[in-house]
């Protein structure tokens, strides 16, 4: 049987962080997985997950499953954190998933069952794994213009005019802040007018925010996601734990259906838990409770927030950094974007052969689509980059 099964297409970020490991060279920067890490290198345990830790072990008396939802007062939390005041709680279906990508996944599996025939509506470019899970389950995909090669900036008329073929059973998906992979972001006024558009339309809405608390603060953060939620009759939310709590590795996530529409609520947490059941049976928990630990006790989650503040302001240094740094070495303003942009990413706008000649000379290592992780980055390194960027000829 295995015989027959095809080759699967390489992952480019695994791709590219196999190569970054093979490279003996020692001033080589790695800017291509998607993690934070600290000025020395390090992806580091945040103080509020080891107090709450320490708190857990002290505490925890049985390993024993948890709902198959997962724990409520693990999706209260979380609701009350990405949705604030912009919905009642009585109207959120909400389940527990293995990470972002278990919701995103979860998502697309309910849109496959309320409607196979859905088209799934997704900005050029995304996170890859959007179109790889649309298309193995078999829905159609189409592209909205998002990022402007010329400007590195977001294109507002373009994905206006492309989501306006969208209608009454698509869907348009939408990364709630710090888009991935170009760090180009709509404004407040744009966020209305984009959100006017879907709702007018008829399509659902589906918010991917996995990024809250990276670009502006928790609450900035979440204005998009809470406006679409307020705004719309019906959405989907798929929210991720690993970047802002730290816990990669502990694949906390959530996805969530709002209905302001008779029993659509119920059927949807219905829906959601069955899928729970067929895909994984129980959520994992480890995760899902330090964070419900540390959002829910007041000293945990005054910590929490110090230390996601000093992330956030850290990649804003970075990012001014780089942009100073690289306006010196040009005496023009064209990298002025850096700076706009917000989240862990920028996209360069340049080739794959650009990038390629950047790791072959400079052990510069960034997806081919030039993706950069700016939380790869530090004050020593900046300089070392901006000076690759110049010789490129960016």
């Amino acid at each position: 049987m295995f015989q027959s099964l095809k080759e699967q297409p390489v992952d480019k970020i695994m791709l590219t962080a196999q190569a970054y490991r093979a490279d003996d060279r020692a001033q080589k920067i790695d800017l291509g997985v998607g993690v934070y890490k600290d000025a020395t290198g390090l992806t580091p345990v945040m103080r509020a997950v080891k107090a709450a830790e320490k708190k857990l072990w002290e505490t925890e008396n049985t390993k024993v499953y948890t709902a198959l939802a997962g724990e409520p007062a693990f999706a209260d939390a979380m609701v009350s954190l990405v949705l604030g005041d912009a919905v009642p709680r009585a109207s959120v279906a909400a389940v527990a998933t293995p990470g972002g990508t278990g919701a995103v996944r979860e998502a697309f599996e309910l849109v496959k069952m309320a409607n196979p025939k859905a088209r799934v509506f997704v900005s050029d470019p995304s996170w890859p794994n959007h179109a790889a899970i649309i298309d193995y389950l078999g829905l159609s995909r189409k592209s909205y213009r998002y990022f402007d090669e010329t400007t590195r900036g977001f294109d507002f008329d373009g994905m206006m005019t492309d989501i306006q073929d969208a209608g009454e059973g698509d869907v348009v998906l939408l990364h709630g802040c710090c888009h991935n992979p170009t760090g180009a972001n709509p404004t407040v006024a744009q966020w209305g007018q984009i959100v006017d558009a879907i709702v007018a339309s008829g399509a659902l809405p589906m918010v991917d925010i996995a990024y809250q608390g990276f670009g502006d603060g928790l609450d900035a953060d979440a204005f998009a996601t809470r406006l679409v939620a307020s705004k719309a009759s019906e959405c989907l939310i798929a929210a991720s734990c690993s970047k802002n709590f730290g816990i990669y590795r502990e694949r906390t996530g959530i996805l969530m259906g709002v209905s302001k529409e008779g029993t659509g609520t119920k059927l949807a947490q219905g829906v959601l838990t069955a899928l729970n059941r067929l895909n994984f049976s129980f959520p994992p928990d480890h995760g899902a409770r330090l964070v419900t630990m540390i959002l829910t006790d007041p000293d945990l989650k005054a910590m929490w927030m110090e230390e996601l503040e000093e992330v956030r302001l850290s990649m804003l240094g970075l990012r001014q950094q780089l942009a100073d740094e690289l306006k010196r070495l040009t005496n023009s303003d064209r990298f002025d974007f850096l700076a706009q942009h917000r989240g862990m990413f920028s996209r360069l706008g340049t080739t794959p052969e650009v990038v390629e000649m950047m790791r072959a000379d400079h052990a510069i290592y960034m997806i081919p689509d030039s993706r950069m992780n700016i939380a790869g980055l530090n004050s020593q390194t900046v300089p070392l980059l901006a000076a690759a960027i110049v010789k490129a000829g960016l």
